[in-house]
């Protein structure tokens, strides 16, 4: 497609750049500021937690909400230059910003999140559990249970242990989206665990947003395909960085930005009002049975 050659996720060269990853280190830059997007009021005067928000799909969520009129904040593991900058495009629109350093593979920094978001916000009104991890394996019999653990402690615990925290401030109204993957719809052989825990996050979704119906409290999930973020340069070979996602259809990777507007989907009731227990896959072009 014409397309690929304007995207920033097209022809990545091989790199490889420091665990969990710095935007500024990646070559090409991803377009995650959503600076084209055009809000228009979508969720005025809600509050809103995403994890993993300081950069990728979470950066590009957090500005979009805020340009639909919500005020955000954070959660990121320790990538502070990449918070500030998103903190600096959410405050430029308006609304109010905080970022909040933790580690979601703790319990009990998930609550602590959770907390930091009502003092500084005033309230809680839209979750995103966006954090993930994930480590390249070429043999499932290097696959420990070291990296077993942490994989599910931070793609799935978190989503449990922060949700759990939110339930008690999130009124009728409140929605959670969840970030999910085509691997965990799909698997792959070289992110065993990685698939393992995002298909536990849509079975998760499946099961929370039958249990949170009487509360009138969405769930929904986004499973996206391959997506331009540093995560990717972070945890993978240099020899699969490069030319990341061209084995998608549409031959390349996504950007985040252009994955954000399905959160924003999810969040806003003027959009979704009658979805929850939804997986929303922007795969490009990827069709999947079942």
């Amino acid at each position: 497609m014409n397309a690929s050659t304007e995207r920033s996720g097209a022809g990545a060269p091989r790199q490889n750049i420091a665990y969990p990853g710095d935007t500024a280190d990646m070559d090409p830059q991803p377009k995650d500021e959503m600076r084209g997007y055009v809000g228009s009021g979508l969720l005025e005067g809600r509050r809103a937690l995403v994890t993993g928000g300081d950069s990728g799909i979470g950066r590009a969520v957090a500005v979009a909400f805020a340009k639909e009129g919500a005020d955000v904040a954070i959660a990121y593991l320790s990538e502070d230059a990449d918070a500030e900058h998103t903190v600096a495009l959410v405050e430029q629109t308006g609304r109010r910003a905080v970022a909040l350093r933790a580690d979601l593979g703790e319990a009990a920094e998930c609550r602590r999140i959770v907390d930091g978001t009502v003092d500084a916000l005033g309230g809680l009104d839209l979750l995103v559990n966006n954090a993930g991890t994930q480590t390249v394996v070429d043999d499932f019999a290097e696959l420990t249970a070291e990296q077993w653990n942490r994989t599910f402690a931070v793609d799935v615990a978190a989503v449990f242990h922060t949700t759990h925290a939110a339930l008690e401030h999130l009124t009728p109204g409140g929605t959670v989206v969840n970030t999910g993957s085509i691997n965990g719809l799909r698997g792959n052989r070289k992110l065993i665990d990685y698939s393992a825990a995002k298909g536990a996050v849509h079975a998760l979704t499946f099961s929370l947003a039958q249990a949170l119906l009487d509360r009138e409290i969405r769930v929904n999930c986004v499973a996206p395909g391959p997506v331009w973020t540093p995560l990717i340069p972070a945890t993978m070979p240099p020899d699969q960085v490069e030319g990341f996602g061209e084995q998608a259809p549409y031959g390349r990777a996504a950007e985040p930005d252009e994955i954000a507007p399905s959160y924003v989907f999810f969040a806003a009731d003027r959009l979704s009002s009658y979805y929850t227990g939804e997986v929303l896959a922007p795969t490009g072009g990827e069709t999947l049975p079942g």
